[in-house]
């Protein structure tokens, strides 16, 4: 029997998670209930057959695996309020609430609940997110799904619970850091002669096929980056001066700061 999917919580991620599932194939829409206490949000989820329901408990009654996005202040009572409906030897639990450790989610519901904390990026919408997961007391088989289910929306990596913080630095706010490398690109791209449209796709692009080299190559950046750099040319130039000028550092510094910001506000 297929196993039914609730995402309590359809704001921007969850509903995104469930648009990702769907487009993929990898759930039936009939199997998908999302909640949210605005239900007219959802109306496009809605014509695509996925249930709709402003009512958490239902909801669990539905489903086997329950997906966790609410914002992290509303954790607490929601667990709560479900928690009566759930049982460790039917629901696995995912959460993707930024900052809310498993060991919390436990002291809610109470032992013996397969986990899940999985931390995705906002290419989710457009299902290329960056995943990172860890879990507590779940099967081979359980973490198999798991990760089959976020690799429908991206790509996913298994790391230790102690990482996430770091992982949310490195992959949610990494895709800022990206951001900002591509902003200034444009700026560069439009002061040489381009227009802020053409440099704007190809800043977008050429960075898209450089990861893409990578991911698919497995290789290292540098070893790249020596394919397109020539003794005396104009490519080493400009990585010199932007070295000269404090490129890898700042960003080192840049990924160190925001890592701290996370820990010491905890």
């Amino acid at each position: 029997m297929s196993k039914k999917i609730a995402i309590i919580g359809g704001g921007n991620l969850g509903a995104a998670m469930a648009e990702g599932l769907v487009s993929s194939g990898f759930i039936l829409p009939a199997h998908l209930i999302v909640t949210k206490r605005n239900t007219g949000t959802l109306t496009l989820l809605e014509e695509k057959g996925v249930l709709v329901s402003n009512d958490n408990n239902e909801a669990v009654r539905y489903a086997d695996w329950i997906v966790l996005a609410v914002k992290p202040f509303q954790v607490k009572e929601v667990l709560e309020n479900i928690q009566p409906y759930l049982d460790p030897a039917r629901h696995v639990l995912i959460s993707v609430v930024t900052g809310v450790w498993i060991k919390e989610i436990a002291e809610i519901v109470g032992e013996g609940f397969p986990v899940f904390r999985a931390m995705p990026n906002t290419a989710i919408a457009i299902q290329e997110s960056m995943t990172c997961i860890c879990s507590h007391q779940t099967s081979a088989e359980q973490v198999n799904y798991a990760t089959d289910l976020f690799n429908q929306l991206g790509r996913s990596v298994y790391i230790e619970e102690k990482l996430m913080d770091a992982a949310t630095v490195l992959g949610a706010c990494g895709t800022a850091f990206a951001m900002r490398y591509i902003r200034a690109n444009i700026q560069g791209g439009i002061e040489i002669g381009f227009s802020a449209a053409t440099a704007s796709l190809i800043a977008a692009q050429t960075v898209k096929g450089a990861a893409e080299l990578l991911l698919q190559r497995k290789t290292h950046p540098e070893q790249e980056i020596d394919k397109v750099t020539t003794p005396k040319g104009c490519t080493i130039a400009g990585l010199n001066e932007m070295e000269h000028q404090g490129f890898s550092s700042s960003l080192i510094k840049g990924v160190v700061t925001s890592y701290r910001k996370i820990v010491n506000d905890m």
